[in-house]
């Protein structure tokens, strides 16, 4: 029996001479897979609707198993991030990152709202790509349950200003505790209210931040030394996204 679901294409993998597996992150039932036959012919319909990043309704056949999609609509095409490099990294990143920490079958409709909010905001020019992968990230994180405590500090100093972060210490220090870590990093008040609101702000909220690159460029590597030391999954795409900094900088 078919049915419809409105998904996002995370991924693609050949799959015989003709045909590709491609993994979506859908409402209605989280991650799952398909079998888009034709799809590797450049005159298929299906070649066309089974780009990555590529919002639309897909007609399947779910199954216990890997299940076939029959056709597709597109929604949204996302043509601006293919067509960037680096709005490509990111993306990337982000649809890596929520098919790696994202079990089958698992409905998250919220997550699902997320993804295709941060893909829209990439498509446009409004936010850096980075700062828009970074508050998914955080997100993600918030889902494995191994999110950064940054409300308050560590060790429960409700009362104190916070003045460092500590990766080893999972997440924000005040002042008394800041020389009790010997990773601790001065974080300003400024940077800490922006890791908040990253943290708890929904995607499609934000509008038209301006960051200095130097700013982004320690955000990003103060949460890849997190994610390494908590996150637990090789991310594939990260190279990717490193080759991509360098030539950023």
């Amino acid at each position: 029996m078919f049915e419809k679901v409105e998904g996002i294409v995370l991924r693609t993998k050949d799959y015989g001479e003709t045909n590709k597996i491609v993994t979506l992150f859908t409402r209605e039932y989280g991650l799952i897979s398909g079998v888009a036959r034709g799809a590797k012919k450049s005159k298929s319909r299906m070649a066309a609707v089974t780009q990555p990043f590529i919002y639309g309704i897909f007609v399947m056949r779910i199954s216990t198993g890997l299940g076939t999609i029959q056709q597709a609509e597109v929604l949204d095409s996302m043509r601006e991030i293919r067509e960037d490099i680096v709005k490509t990294g990111y993306a990337t990143y982000i649809a890596e990152l929520v098919s790696k920490m994202m079990n089958e079958r698992e409905k998250y409709e919220l997550l699902f709202l997320e993804l295709l909010a941060s893909l829209e905001k990439m498509a446009e020019d409004e936010n850096p790509p980075a700062i828009i992968a970074m508050m998914l990230e955080l997100k993600l994180y918030q889902i494995g349950g191994f999110a950064p405590v940054l409300k308050e500090c560590v060790n429960g100093h409700i009362d104190e200003p916070i003045v460092a972060f500590s990766i080893t210490e999972g997440g924000v220090l005040c002042q008394q505790c800041k020389y009790k870590a010997s990773d601790a990093v001065s974080l300003p008040s400024s940077i800490h209210k922006l890791l908040q609101t990253m943290s708890e702000t929904s995607i499609k909220r934000i509008r038209n931040i301006q960051l200095r690159k130097e700013t982004i460029q320690w955000l990003r590597k103060l949460l890849d030394d997190y994610y390494d030391r908590y996150g637990g999954m090789f991310i594939k795409s990260k190279r990717f996204l490193d080759q991509i900094h360098l030539l950023e900088e």
